[in-house]
């Protein structure tokens, strides 16, 4: 009996076609299959699943490098390239994507949603430190024990038809714990924003206060009278003390965190696999139903 053939991977990520953790999931990947990297030219963390009308594509060694979105990438590699690809690995993300929040806005994780809106099924693998949390720098940290995970998550859910019901693996691996342990979770379920008027009235500390909101170029003397400068500040994990990552590892934290949950597992520097789907389905209402019934239009 022949072997199967081997996989048709498309490799992208977020932080860039350069980054390291790509390179090493490329080199992992190789001994699985046959491996096409088409990546962003440039960091393009926290995008999401974000779409671009238009990408300037530049040839690459390994494949591609795309003036756009980790979502452009796989747009391109799944419909521009003419090959019909059993798989989309995103990543290796320096730094974790935990919990349904920073999930929904992931570069890493909208690469394989953009995929499993294509009807390619995907994994998207990033890397966290237990005890420093990003990897930052990314260059003086090891990114192949993520990369081997992938490699081994991708061979055997292919293999044992995982794809038949799941259409997105999003994974966190530590890079740092010999042997830490392979948990089924979920996403960690939170979303909340705090809304904060800020005041633009004209003294210099306010002036420099719009540039430090991410408003480039506009300073208080462009803020009309009718106008104001909302601060709007995620109260869910990046971004409030105590709630920023779940380390330090105290028994506060993993209280916090329910067993079963993605940011559990990495408080216990374990490795999470969060299956996730894609679905076209509507929900049953019987209740909107019933709404249309009573809708007439004049």
């Amino acid at each position: 009996m022949s072997d199967p053939p081997s996989p048709k991977i498309l490799l992208t990520n977020d932080d860039g076609i350069d980054a390291p953790g790509l390179a090493t999931l490329r080199t992992e990947l190789t001994a699985l299959g046959d491996v096409t990297v088409v990546a962003p030219a440039a960091n393009q963390s926290g995008v999401g699943r974000t779409r671009s009308h238009a990408a300037v594509i530049r040839d690459h060694p390994w494949g591609h490098a795309l003036v756009g979105t980790p979502a452009d990438c796989v747009a391109y590699g799944l419909r521009g390239l003419g090959t019909d690809f059993d798989v989309v690995v995103s990543g290796v993300n320096n730094g974790p994507n935990a919990g349904n929040y920073v999930v929904g806005r992931s570069g890493t994780v909208g690469a394989g949603i953009e995929a499993a809106f294509l009807g390619t099924p995907a994994l998207a693998i990033s890397g966290y430190h237990s005890t420093d949390f990003f990897l930052s720098p990314p260059e003086e940290y090891d990114f192949a024990r993520p990369a081997r995970i992938a490699r081994r998550l991708v061979a055997r859910a292919l293999d044992a038809d995982v794809y038949d019901d799941v259409d997105l693996l999003n994974v966190n691996a530590p890079v740092d714990a010999p042997s830490p342990p392979v948990i089924l979770t979920e996403p960690y379920h939170d979303y909340e924003q705090d809304v904060e008027e800020m005041d633009s009235g004209g003294t210099e500390a306010d002036s420099a206060l719009p540039a430090e909101l991410g408003l480039d170029g506009v300073g208080a003397e462009d803020i009309g009278p009718d106008e104001r400068v909302v601060r709007l500040k995620d109260q869910t994990w990046p971004g409030v003390v105590g709630w920023e990552s779940p380390f330090p590892p105290t028994d506060e934290h993993r209280d916090r965190y329910p067993v079963g949950t993605d940011r559990r597992a990495m408080v216990d520097a374990a490795v999470s696999v969060s299956p996730l789907a894609v679905t076209h389905a509507s929900p049953d209402s019987a209740a909107l139903a019933d709404v249309i019934e009573t809708i007439s239009v004049e």
